[in-house]
Order: C-alpha cells, then sequence, then structure tokens
C-alpha cells in the first residue's frame, strides 16, 4: 500500500513539474498545443519524433526551445544532398604527437548531443539517413571499430518536408520505425496567427527558461515506466496493432485489401509508452481507451504502407487507422 501512495505522489509531483514545462514552452509556441504535448510525450517515453510540415510553421524554433526548457544539451543538423555520414557521426584523424609518435583520435560529429536537431532529414540521401540508425537504437554509433556511447538522455528529434517537395528523398522503413510516432504540424488558425505575429514581431520576444535537468528527464522517464497499465488498454492495443497487419487472422478485409505492409511489436511498444505519457500529461494516474485512439494515427501511420491498388483508389492511412479504431474500439465497448 505504501507504495502505491509512494508512486501517485511520485506521479502527481511529475504532473505538477509537466505544467510548467508546458507553460514555459507556450511562451514561445503558440497555437501547436497538440504537436507540443506529442513531442513532450515522445521525450517523456524516451524515444524519438518525426515532425512532418511545410517549411516556416516552426518546426525548428520548437525543437530549440525544448532544448532549453528540458536542460538538455542541443545539436543541430541541417542535412542537404552533399551531407555524408562522417559529418553525422565524426571521424578519426591521424594526429602525431611528441618524439614523431603517430595516433589516430576520434573527432566527435554532432550528432554527439542529448537532443538533435535533424533539420530537413529527407534532403540528405539515403545512404546519409541511415547513419543516424545505430545512435537512435542502441545509442552508441561505431567508427573504425570502436563503439562511442551517446550522452544520455539522447533524443532525435527530426524535421521533414512533404515528400512532394522537390528534391526529398523518402525515409527508409527501417528508420522511420525507430521514431516513436511522427508528428504532423500543420497550419495554424487565424487566432494562433494573429498570435504569432504580436508575439514575434515586437520587442522583446519571449525567451525560453530552463525547467527541468537532463537528470530529471532520466527520473521521469523511469517513473513514467512504473505507471500501471490495465489488461483492457493492454489488450485494445494488441486488438489494434495486430488488425493493422494484412496476413493477421484478425485484420478485416479492407485493411487487407489496402495494406501493403503493417507495423512490427515496435509499434505495441511505443503506444505502450506514449499512452502513459498522454496521460501524465493530462493529470491521470493511468492511460485509457481514450489514449491509444489518440495515438493510434501518430504511432501507426510511418509503420505502415498502402498497396498500389489502395493508392490508384486514392485511399489514405490516416482515413484507414481512424476507421479501423472506431470498428475495434465499438466491437470492445459493446463486449
Amino acid at each position: 500500500m505504501g507504495n502505491t501512495k509512494d508512486l501517485v505522489a511520485e506521479i502527481e509531483a511529475l504532473g505538477a513539474r509537466l505544467v510548467q514545462v508546458r507553460s514555459a514552452i507556450a511562451q514561445r509556441i503558440i497555437g501547436q498545443d497538440e504537436v507540443v504535448d506529442l513531442v513532450l510525450s515522445a521525450m517523456l517515453s524516451g524515444g524519438h519524433a518525426l515532425l512532418i510540415g511545410l517549411p516556416g510553421l516552426g518546426k525548428t524554433r520548437l525543437v530549440e526551445t525544448l532544448s532549453t526548457v528540458m536542460g538538455l544539451d542541443g545539436g543541430r543538423i541541417q542535412f542537404t544532398p552533399d551531407l555524408m555520414p562522417a559529418d553525422i557521426l565524426g571521424s578519426e584523424v591521424l594526429e602525431e604527437g611528441k618524439g614523431g609518435a603517430r595516433a589516430f583520435r576520434f573527432l566527435k560529429g554532432p550528432i554527439f548531443s542529448q537532443l538533435l536537431l535533424a533539420d530537413e532529414i529527407n534532403r540528405a540521401s539515403p545512404r546519409t539517413q541511415s547513419a543516424l540508425l545505430q545512435a537512435m537504437q542502441e545509442h552508441t554509433v561505431t567508427i573504425a571499430g570502436h563503439e562511442h556511447a551517446m550522452p544520455a538522455p539522447f533524443h532525435v528529434l527530426a524535421t521533414q518536408n512533404p515528400i512532394e517537395q522537390e528534391g526529398t528523398y523518402p525515409l527508409p522503413e527501417a528508420q522511420l520505425d525507430r521514431f516513436l510516432l511522427q508528428v504532423d504540424v500543420d497550419y495554424p488558425t487565424r487566432a494562433a496567427e494573429r498570435d504569432i505575429l504580436l508575439a514575434t514581431t515586437g520587442t522583446p520576444e519571449a525567451q525560453a527558461v530552463a525547467v527541468l535537468s537532463a537528470g530529471e528527464l532520466k527520473e521521469a522517464q523511469t517513473l513514467l515506466r512504473r505507471m500501471p497499465v490495465g489488461d483492457a488498454v493492454v489488450e485494445l492495443i494488441l486488438d489494434l496493432v495486430r488488425a493493422c497487419r494484412p496476413d493477421d487472422d484478425t485484420a478485416p478485409d479492407y485493411v487487407r485489401d489496402a495494406v501493403s505492409w503493417g507495423p512490427g511489436p515496435r509499434a505495441a511498444q511505443a503506444l505502450m509508452l506514449l499512452v502513459r505519457a498522454r496521460a501524465l500529461l493530462d493529470g491521470r494516474l493511468a492511460p485509457g481507451a481514450a489514449d491509444v485512439s489518440a495515438l493510434a494515427r501518430p504511432v501507426l501511420v510511418h509503420r505502415m504502407a498502402l498497396n498500389y491498388g489502395a493508392r490508384a483508389r486514392g485511399e489514405n492511412l490516416a482515413a484507414l487507422i481512424g476507421r479501423l479504431v472506431d470498428d475495434i474500439t465499438s466491437r470492445e465497448g459493446a463486449a
């Protein structure tokens, strides 16, 4: 009983700190509350996020603000077509010491930061994009046979332009799966855009302030994994993820007809973590079915692909996931 009370107290205390975090972010990021919450959820879950939207919608500003507010050492890589893997990871250089002795020394690249902004990640070639894979999954990089650990915590927040734009390369499926969720950044409402004009074109402009530290973020990530998740929510996550796979017995006909390949176990793991984070940001002690429904599209949309026939019919994954969520939640609600 005592342990439960301690856990509740810790969750409530963290929730109060997160209110301060969101308030500090809102001083500089206006009208993107859902985007902010999704990115915060990814960081509280210890994962990475992919932000997709047109240039000029505040994606880079959001990442820079988060770096300050969360007390993290930030780094930035501007991805371009001529960027090479060594420009990201670093490289070994041959140095001559005293007495003429020569030895290799590793010069760390910009990836060695606690919060890495991979700006316009799909402007670089697939070879360069894949240089992030090991670091994102294993939190280490291997250079010349030697492993180098990433700082902790380590998060990649990548921005991506819509794939229809000129000079972009699709991200490899293996790398997309490393992102805990995909965040679509849309145009602000008229009222929000008016507030942005007033807040950013006057003087002085609001500055970000530190609220958390790297150590506190790591503690929050550990606490989040201790949050309870009810059996009903676990079963809902499993039902949803498995129904997205066209070769699974539970997949409905419209999934079999439209989906080329579906999400793997990482999608279920991501949902298990993110529903806790969403509940925490909402001031609740445990997640519910509504959290699964709200996070289904951000978690699943980049882990699935439509087949040729579905694309020819003009179908889209977001609508398909929404339909599937409605079907599964209504069926389980009736049960």
